[in-house]
């Protein structure tokens, strides 16, 4: 039997795949030179061509494309047999990776009713990068802010993630003043990541800020909601995430002009996964499909 290197066969097929040397570094956890180094192994041992370089981007050759396809066929088909032949007799294991916005919110409350209707399904739940991109080998769901749609796996739009201006009903009650129409422009603000989010609402909402843009930058979505809840300021966020907390009237939506309207929160799994992964995809959409109506700012 005449096979390649196995390492520079996956370094190919994530690199054809995601269209990116780089890409694909991230994906198999190399680095970028190491994935470039494999994939020039690869083409010094076939003898052919199976990419060329347009602009900072690569593109597949004729020869590449017809050997992507095959390669990709075959790791899939190692991939699903592994997975069966892991799996543990009378129990029917499932491996989420989630971030943490919505497990900590949508899936952990929950995950004891779907454990009780399906009590033959262990289930492991695993932290996930929001830009994290599905992989079979890694997890049999994964929830993310990537979608990924093709031949081997398809997404699900959980929830959107149109970012409205919310603070505590605890720092609305002490500020008053922030709930008319030109409020936010005074209001101390919390970040996420970087002063990006704001810099664009402002500009969408053709508001010139009173104060320059500062506040807290919090690196971890979760640090930023427990500093809005604690009642430290007004930030940017999911209203549909959220909208337990705004229902209850725990935060008060602020304005109705939203940023990232078109982006969203995504689940992904592999088409042929099985019934277990088709029972949990059903059950946590059902979980979290909307309950009401996108939530309205609260002006005076």
């Amino acid at each position: 039997m005449e096979l390649p290197p196995l390492n520079a066969l996956r370094a190919f097929e994530a690199a054809a795949r995601l269209a990116s040397l780089t890409n694909a570094s991230r994906e198999i956890n190399v680095t970028h030179s190491a994935v470039s180094q494999q994939v020039r192994q690869l083409e010094e041992w076939i003898g052919r061509r199976l990419f060329r370089r347009v602009g900072r981007g690569i593109v597949l050759t004729p020869a590449g494309e017809e050997f992507s396809e095959a390669v990709s066929t075959a790791l899939r088909v190692i991939s699903a047999s592994t997975r069966r032949l892991k799996r543990r007799p009378g129990t029917r294991p499932l491996s989420v990776g989630c971030i943490a916005s919505i497990a900590t919110r949508w899936l952990v409350p929950a995950i004891q009713d779907f454990l009780r209707m399906h009590p033959d399904i262990d289930m492991r739940v695993e932290y996930a990068h929001a830009q994290e991109t599905f992989d079979a080998d890694k997890h049999n769901v994964l929830i993310t802010l990537s979608r990924a749609d093709s031949e081997a796996c398809r997404s699900v739009r959980l929830f959107s993630r149109m970012n409205k201006p919310v603070a505590s009903a605890h720092y609305v009650k002490h500020k008053p003043e922030i709930l008319h129409s030109n409020g936010l422009k005074g209001a101390e603000l919390l970040h996420d990541e970087s002063l990006d989010g704001w810099a664009q609402w402002f500009e969408k909402a053709g508001m010139t800020r009173v104060k320059p843009l500062r506040g807290p930058i919090y690196q971890d979505f979760n640090l930023l909601t427990g500093a809005i809840m604690a009642g430290h300021g007004v930030a940017l966020c999911p209203t549909q995430v959220f909208r337990r907390e705004i229902a209850h009237g725990d935060l008060v939506v602020l304005s109705d002009i939203a940023t990232l309207e078109d982006q969203g929160y995504y689940l992904s799994r592999a088409h042929d996964a099985g019934s277990a992964v088709d029972a949990f995809t059903d059950w946590f959409q059902q979980i979290c499909a909307s309950e009401d109506d996108e939530p309205n700012a609260q002006l005076l």
